[in-house]
């Protein structure tokens, strides 16, 4: 396993991140543990998690990630082993609304997130804690282009909400704290807060991979320049950069076989550029995964690369990335596709 260092902190974590959204939908709590060992014995230190997890969202099933996680903290002693981040629900366009009475960050939001998933995770401290997304309404999942809405005016809060993270962290209940699906212009309203003498948020959490590289057109300018860690996830578009569902197939028990609204990735564009992908793979004797993890692994602002998986198998090809170096022949070839079809799938 390789470490980088997440900027502004003393924490040295696997370059290789395991996330773990399927805990509760996908994997058994008995699966679960399985993953989280082998992820350990294997180097990984570097444990994603969040309060509305797991995904697909359901009441029923949600908080059952960070409860599955906190039995196997709870069997094994190892909390002192791992680097645990976990979120905070956001307003999220109404899909969580049942999660509590406010999705919002005010102090009884906080309040609320921060006690359940401590409990549920059976810990006293959680070493990242992220915004899993703005309350400004912006251009994520799925939608490429910003449109300002005045009936969605948001008023900057952000002095506000750092003050309030910053308690917690007195408490010793947070060591450092970061966002996620987050714009240039936010991070950039924390770096001006960070300037004034707020706490620094630390990282950044947004989806990326061959399908999806807009943060290269202005965030990882702001991250090089404000020295902030990326963590990126969905490095392999739903599985669609495994090649799986390439020529019509739904293979049985796959995500987006079994939660077909999870079309962001498998736009006709997104599958003609991943079979383009899937051929330069080929040509190099790997597999497309080993092609599509090995890139994002390689991205000089990427502090740490976030793999889920289902199967133990799917785990091991994941965490072996981090051992592929790709040649800058096969950078070039698919910086060619990037250009052809640039982020199909924002």
């Amino acid at each position: 396993m390789k470490y980088t260092n997440l900027p502004n902190t003393s924490l040295q974590v696997s370059k290789i991140c395991l996330g773990t959204m399927t805990y509760g939908r996908q994997n058994s709590e008995a699966e679960a543990h399985e993953q989280l060992s082998y992820a350990l014995d294997n180097g990984v230190n570097f444990i994603d998690t969040a309060e509305m997890y797991a995904v697909p969202f359901t009441m029923k099933t949600q908080g059952l990630t960070e409860q599955y996680i906190g039995t196997w903290l709870e069997k094994t002693g190892k909390r002192d082993e791992v680097v645990l981040a976990s979120k905070i629900t956001g307003p999220g366009r109404g899909i969580f609304k049942d999660i509590r009475k406010h999705l919002d960050f005010s102090q009884e939001s906080l309040d609320d997130a921060l006690h359940k998933s401590l409990k549920r995770l059976k810990t006293d401290y959680l070493d990242l804690y992220q915004l899993h997304w703005p309350e400004r309404a912006v251009n994520v999942f799925g939608v490429r282009d910003y449109k300002h809405a005045p009936n969605a005016e948001w008023e900057d809060n952000i002095a506000e909400i750092l003050d309030r993270l910053e308690g917690y962290v007195k408490q010793g209940k947070i060591r450092y704290i970061g966002l996620s699906n987050e714009t240039p212009f936010g991070v950039m309203r924390y770096m001006e807060e960070h300037r004034k003498g707020k706490m620094k948020m630390v990282s950044v959490q947004n989806a990326y991979s061959m399908l999806q590289r807009r943060d290269e057109v202005g965030l990882t300018e702001v991250l090089q320049m404000e020295n902030v860690g990326y963590l990126a996830y969905s490095p392999l578009a739903f599985g669609v950069l495994s090649g799986k569902y390439l020529d019509g197939k739904k293979p049985e028990g796959a995500r987006v076989t079994l939660f077909p609204n999870y079309s962001r990735y498998s736009s006709e564009s997104s599958l003609r550029a991943t079979a383009a992908y899937a051929n330069i793979a080929k040509n190099y004797g790997l597999t497309l995964t080993q092609l599509a993890l090995a890139f994002v692994n390689q991205r000089p602002f990427v502090t740490s690369n976030i793999i889920g998986a289902t199967t133990i198998e799917q785990l091991s090809e994941n965490i072996k990335s981090v051992d592929i170096e790709l040649s800058e022949e096969i950078l070039r070839d698919i910086e060619k596709v990037h250009v052809a079809m640039p982020n199909p799938a924002p």
